[in-house]
């Protein structure tokens, strides 16, 4: 019984950083329809956190390259942050 609530508890958990990541993934979608770059620096005013995000993502996916086990970054994820010119 413990165990099923523990890992319900951890679905639900992924699902959350999952959304989280959808979300600011659309506000740099939004970033780059307005400036036509995915380039946010870290210090964007009008939306620190997207500065942050990016951030963390370029880390995650040098961590990736090095060993994908332990970011985590996503084939998925690469793949859509591509698509806007992530660089």
């Amino acid at each position: 019984n413990r165990i099923q609530l523990l890992e319900k508890n951890e679905f639900r958990s992924e699902d959350c950083r999952n959304q989280s990541w959808e979300r600011a993934y659309e506000e740099l979608v939004n970033f780059v329809k307005e400036f036509s770059h995915a380039r946010v620096p870290g210090k964007f005013p009008p939306n620190p956190s997207l500065g942050i995000w990016v951030a963390n993502q370029r880390a995650s996916y040098k961590k990736y390259l090095k060993d994908a086990s332990s970011s985590k970054m996503t084939a998925d994820r690469i793949h859509l942050l591509n698509k806007v010119g992530f660089e």
